[in-house]
């Protein structure tokens, strides 16, 4: 429970930080049992690495200065999702329509396929159905769901 107030802290200290920046967003806070921080900030067009080390610095500043983790016994990482991590929000939908995404539904099964589109409830994507390559859409609500991940096309 002592970690979640500390997550809330820390989110805190962070959307102020962003408060000024209306391209860059939170997206996920985590913290090791090592007072290891993660922090993951996304962006509608990426984040650029010099903007994720002045925010670690800004964020690394405010957490001493707020004490708390009361000896400084914590680290602090700050980066953008890797493409392993799940698209957490629904601006994140957004900014990968038209990208190859693999959805892994409740019951385990997943359906691959390009985002077309994002409503509050779920998104669109587009499938390519047997040897003729025949388009589907398909709607996704995102309560059916357990992930949607993007795919790496080469």
């Amino acid at each position: 429970m002592a970690n979640e107030l500390v997550i809330t802290a820390i989110r805190e200290l962070a959307e102020g930080l962003l408060a000024n920046d209306p391209d860059n967003f939170l997206v996920d806070i985590r913290i090791k049992p090592t007072n290891n921080i993660k922090l993951f900030l996304d962006g509608d067009k990426g984040v650029p690495v010099d903007k994720l080390v002045s925010f670690n610095r800004a964020l690394y500043a405010l957490l001493e200065e707020k004490a708390l983790f009361p000896d400084g016994d914590f680290s602090l990482e700050v980066s953008s999702p890797g493409l392993d991590e799940p698209l957490k929000l629904h601006r994140q939908y957004l900014k990968n329509i038209g990208r190859k995404v693999e959805a892994t539904f409740l019951d385990g099964t997943s359906k691959e396929g390009t985002l077309t589109a994002v409503t509050d409830e779920g998104f669109t994507i587009e499938e390519l159905i047997g040897k003729k390559k025949e388009k589907k859409s398909t709607e996704i609500k995102f309560n059916e769901i357990k992930h949607t991940k993007v795919c790496i096309v080469f």
